[in-house]
């Protein structure tokens, strides 16, 4: 079964849930703002995609941080720290499938590792 993390009103996301409704594919959705993501998930998330990748630099939760904050995320418990604060600052969607991780939406990677 996929899981799917995310913010439902994000965007990205929606394409992504939209992706796979189409191409019916079942998966479960976790929200953050319902159901925040855990240290064991961020630790576990870390041994298959890097700490930095999980952190979305782009997102307006990043930038609201200031440079000082931002200079401090520079490993994995600095990170998780962060994260855990900040769940919306986890790069969306995070879809874990038998295989692994993926991270945001790209319908040719989705194409070819969830079909």
């Amino acid at each position: 079964m996929i899981q799917v993390y995310g913010i439902k009103n994000c965007n990205t996301v929606k394409k992504a849930l939209d992706w796979l409704e189409k191409k019916q594919i079942a998966y479960t959705f976790h929200d953050y703002k319902k159901e925040p993501a855990t240290l064991k998930q961020l630790e576990t998330w870390q041994k298959i995609v890097s700490w930095d990748a999980l952190v979305n630099k782009k997102g307006t939760t990043w930038k609201k941080l200031t440079p000082g904050e931002q200079a401090k995320v520079n490993d994995a418990q600095t990170a998780n720290e962060v994260l855990l604060k900040n769940n919306s600052m986890i790069k969306r969607p995070l879809i874990e499938y038998s295989e692994g991780i993926i991270l945001g939406f790209d319908e040719q990677e989705y194409q070819s590792k969830l079909q």
